[in-house]
């Protein structure tokens, strides 16, 4: 399976060196090193140029981060929970610390791809698309050869089962990040291998969803509906049902309606009001109906979520 081109994989193998040696150099890197400048108090800042705030975590959230974080220290020698300190982290929306736990786990296990791939993850969030890139990038790297692993759940679905692997999410967020950055082509090679990687329903509809849409932007619409049609109605889906009737939308065995009248929680929200409005811009063009969509989850909540995101880039494209 060609997971990278090879003048890809040479870059990239070089990049790892020259990071690690960066980090042998510099055990602590600088916040300026690693996290864009905002407002005092802001997380990040929206493609428009906007502040963005976390809000008020839960309790239950913060008490998870509090036993997260003594595990951690009353164990730095075990990765495992220094990842799940970051995560913890995370989840209360404090991304730009969780980027500095996990930018430290970098230097402390130069190893472990997790530690990129975590970190990238909140690059995109933070909306630091390159740097996210270049993360999975020297992660898929790092994995290139080794055995796959389950990725368990920072926030479990009703039946408790993990539906993605370390390997699949580096390729699933490469993609992504690509994709923001507008690199169609590039975000497809990565999903490519992403649905390779797939053992399970979940993973594919959820990936099918953004390649389907990158061959449509790129007007490959024969190739995109070739794609589309392994995805049937009666596949076995735990929790990635937002992007299972996307697909079905896709496919047009469902309607409009019958994806805006469903019970999701706001990112799921977000993800079905991205691919509605998306596909109204490159199915007909109409990017009247398109933008309020789009201004529907810019004014929702859940800026972290990935049609939250993908919607602010998207913006500047219309």
């Amino acid at each position: 399976m060609k997971k990278v081109t090879k003048e890809r994989a040479i870059s990239v193998k070089v990049m790892l060196v020259l990071t690690l040696f960066i980090f042998s150099c510099q055990q602590t890197p600088r916040d300026e090193d690693i996290l864009p400048e905002v407002p005092p108090g802001a997380e990040a800042m929206t493609i428009q140029g906007r502040p963005l705030y976390a809000g008020e975590p839960s309790m239950p959230l913060k008490e998870r981060m509090r036993l997260a974080k003594e595990e951690w220290e009353r164990d730095k020698d075990d990765a495992d929970n220094l990842i799940w300190y970051g995560r913890r982290v995370a989840y209360t929306g404090a991304y730009r610390e969780a980027i500095r736990i996990f930018s430290k786990g970098i230097d402390l296990f130069p190893d472990d791809a997790r530690m990129l791939r975590h970190r990238g993850h909140r690059y995109i969030t933070i909306r630091e698309f390159p740097r996210a890139v270049a993360d999975f990038e020297m992660a898929a790297a790092m994995v290139e050869g080794e055995e796959d692993e389950v990725e368990p759940d920072g926030m479990p679905n009703p039946l408790n089962i993990p539906v993605s692997t370390l390997h699949s999410n580096i390729y699933y967020h490469l993609g992504l990040a690509r994709y923001l950055l507008g690199d169609r082509e590039g975000a497809l090679e990565a999903w490519d291998t992403d649905m390779a990687l797939a053992v399970n329903d979940d993973m594919k509809v959820a990936t099918m969803h953004w390649i389907y849409m990158a061959l449509r932007e790129l007007g490959r619409n024969e190739e995109a509906r070739q794609r589309i049609d392994a995805i049937t109605d009666d596949m076995n889906i735990i929790e990635s049902h937002a992007y299972h009737k996307l697909c079905l939308f896709y496919k047009g065995e469902i309607t409009e309606y019958d994806l805006t009248d469903g019970d999701f929680s706001d990112i799921m929200n977000d993800a079905i009001l991205y691919g509605i409005g998306n596909w109204h811009l490159y199915h007909n063009g109409d990017a009247g109906r398109a933008m309020e969509y789009f201004d529907r989850i810019l004014q929702g909540p859940s800026w972290a979520s990935f049609g939250f995101i993908a919607a602010e880039v998207r913006l500047e494209s219309i």
